[in-house]
């Protein structure tokens, strides 16, 4: 009986040191939990240097380190398929917090505009949604149009061209929702690799109106060079004080915002994230950081992450609506 104990003892004593060189041992947390961030921090940005996503990553990047201990974080450009490409690299990254997705609108947008993203959009869970910035239309000082009434009746029987980033892109989508489904008027959308290309072609005279984020296209409009026709806000943004809103156009309740989110794999911890949530959210409230963010068009927002998760579910049903009504789909 007794050698039957302690070969039994013996037995048991040994499967549990095997079991734990191989960290299988289910009582244990995950050392990422007990010690993130235990490696540099990768941002992971879903688009190329120079862009609204870009930009603000790099207003981040070394204060939030700074308050996760000092840790390292370094910035990734993976752009292409309007965000699919860098969204699919942190879906399939480990869950430990130190891949990290800054992406934009694109991702709500992309829920429903695309039929294969490579990945699922419940692959990613949101983690802070720090800036936003509505989207504009701005025309060329030259229009003889002096609001949005008179461009619109020029356009009557006549039609729009506009110019935005890609078929896909939040500025588009807006955009061509409010001509044909509100203002009903025709357009022709010509596309563009980015707001800034387009705004080029619009002072050339090469397009009727550009659609892009204020961020993009603000400095434009308050040096003259553009005349911004409408934004996509309940009021006027102090940034851009000669730009009505769409309200004031005669279109009512007609929001869209441009935003930049930071995102993680869905099955990071809650404790991670909500120390990333928490870190972001003291960055932002530096008053630097807050004037950087204004000075280039977006507006700050600070949520923890239970309305941040709200905010991110009611976007891609905003967004998820003007996309299916439009009739817009990418393969």
């Amino acid at each position: 009986m007794f050698s039957r104990h302690l070969r039994a003892a013996v037995l048991a004593a040994v499967l549990a040191a095997v079991l734990g060189t191989t960290g299988i041992v289910a009582s244990a947390p995950p050392a990422s939990a007990q010690q993130y961030p235990s490696q540099t921090i990768t941002f992971v940005v879903a688009f190329a240097p120079g862009g609204i996503a870009d930009s603000a990553a790099r207003i981040f990047a070394d204060k939030v380190g700074a308050r996760l201990g000092g840790a390292n974080v370094v910035i990734e450009n993976r752009g292409g398929a309007a965000g699919n490409l860098g969204a699919k690299l942190v879906a399939g990254a480990a869950a430990d917090g130190h891949t990290i997705l800054v992406s934009s609108t694109a991702v709500a947008i992309n829920d429903s505009l695309h039929k294969s993203k490579g990945y699922e959009t419940a692959d990613l869970k949101p983690v802070a949604i720090p800036a936003s910035a509505p989207e504009a239309l701005a025309i060329h000082p030259n229009n003889p149009a002096k609001n949005m009434a008179e461009f619109l009746q020029a356009a009557k029987g006549k039609g729009v061209t506009f110019g935005s980033a890609g078929v896909g892109s939040p500025s588009y989508i807006q955009a061509q929702y409010f001509f044909q489904i509100l203002a009903k008027v025709e357009t022709v959308h010509v596309p563009f690799a980015g707001g800034a290309p387009a705004i080029n072609a619009l002072i050339g005279n090469h397009v009727q109106a550009v659609a892009s984020t204020l961020p993009t296209v603000g400095s434009a409009i308050n040096q003259g060079v553009l005349r911004g026709l409408a934004i996509a806000s309940p009021n006027r943004i102090a940034v851009v004080p000669s730009a009505p809103t769409y309200t004031e156009g005669g279109f009512p309740n007609f929001y869209a915002y441009g935003w930049v989110g930071f995102f993680v794999p869905a099955k990071t911890s809650d404790a991670i994230v909500n120390r990333l949530n928490a870190a972001i959210s003291d960055v932002l409230k530096m008053p630097e950081v807050q004037e950087r963010l204004k000075t280039i068009g977006f507006e700050p927002r600070t949520s923890g992450l239970a309305e941040t998760t709200a905010f991110f579910k009611g976007e891609i049903d905003h967004w998820g609506k003007m996309v299916r009504t439009i009739g817009a789909s990418i393969q």
